[in-house]
């Protein structure tokens, strides 16, 4: 990818978080089910953590090895002409100069975007400190400018997702990781957990730039969403569970009732899966 459409493909995606309605960011696990988001008319990709490690044999939480991980985005990325975003979970690296490095590699990967958490993966210490976390965003922001590759960092809070303290805590924490975060560079911030509307609503009030939502049980509608202003939500790895709970039922049906309807029925064709996999024209 050259210069130029990288920088298209950014603007394309940045534009994308000022639309008057919430738009949804599909998240792939292989260049498949990135080719599917596409011709189904998503407009951006963002891929998932969890589904191309499961997938590849591994479990999520950064145990996919590093260079697998190149390797997967390389293949999206050259799948499909859309904007594809990046879960590098909480960036592949013990230091901030092992993260920055590690984001350097993976721009060249083709990504116009990250999704980087404040997650530490450690139960005993589970959420970096917010000056730590903003530092590192600091640092990424500065290594994209001085690359003249802009990328649009998406600031993940996981004090929802794994909840943290009581209620008042983590909506005041969260109000404050992000300012911390969008004065350090952040473009949008993600808060994956948080599913009541009066919650979102004190969010939208209190975060000036865009926000990121993650789809799920309880989630508002999108119309609901669009009216609150949030401008993103994301649908993780859901799409991926459902995948593979559809073999599940697959497998059932076979085994327990010698039954392949279900996976006869009303199916994509061998020729049409065959052109998901043909090079993809770029912009």
């Amino acid at each position: 990818m050259n210069y130029q459409n990288r920088s298209i493909k950014f603007h394309t995606f940045q534009q994308l978080h000022s639309q008057s309605s919430t738009f949804v960011l599909p998240n792939a696990w292989d260049a498949s089910s990135a080719r599917i988001f596409q011709e189904s008319g998503f407009k951006a990709i963002g891929t998932t953590s969890a589904g191309m490690a499961i997938s590849l044999g591994y479990s999520d939480g950064e145990n996919l090895p590093f260079e697998k991980l190149m390797e997967a985005l390389k293949m999206i990325v050259n799948s499909v002409i859309v904007p594809v975003s990046a879960d590098i979970e909480a960036g592949y690296g013990t230091s901030i100069e092992e993260v920055v490095e590690n984001v350097r590699q993976i721009i060249s990967t083709g990504v116009v975007g990250i999704n980087l958490e404040d997650g530490t993966g450690n139960p005993e210490d589970p959420i970096f400190d917010v000056s730590v976390q903003a530092e590192k965003i600091s640092a990424i922001n500065e290594l994209s400018r001085s690359l003249n590759m802009p990328l649009f960092i998406n600031a993940r809070t996981d004090l929802y997702w794994l909840n943290i303290g009581d209620s008042v805590f983590r909506l005041q924490s969260a109000i404050n990781r992000a300012k911390a975060y969008q004065k350090a560079g952040a473009d949008c911030i993600f808060i994956p957990g948080v599913k009541n509307i009066d919650t979102i609503e004190k969010l939208r009030q209190e975060i000036s730039c865009p926000i990121n939502l993650l789809a799920g049980e309880g989630t508002p509608s999108l119309n609901r969403l669009s009216e609150t202003g949030i401008e993103r939500i994301s649908s993780g790895s859901a799409p991926f569970r459902a995948t593979v709970t559809l073999l599940r039922k697959i497998s059932e049906d076979i085994i327990n009732h010698g039954n392949f309807q279900r996976m006869i029925d009303d199916v994509i064709t061998y020729k049409d899966v065959a052109e998901l996999i043909k090079p993809s024209t770029d912009m």
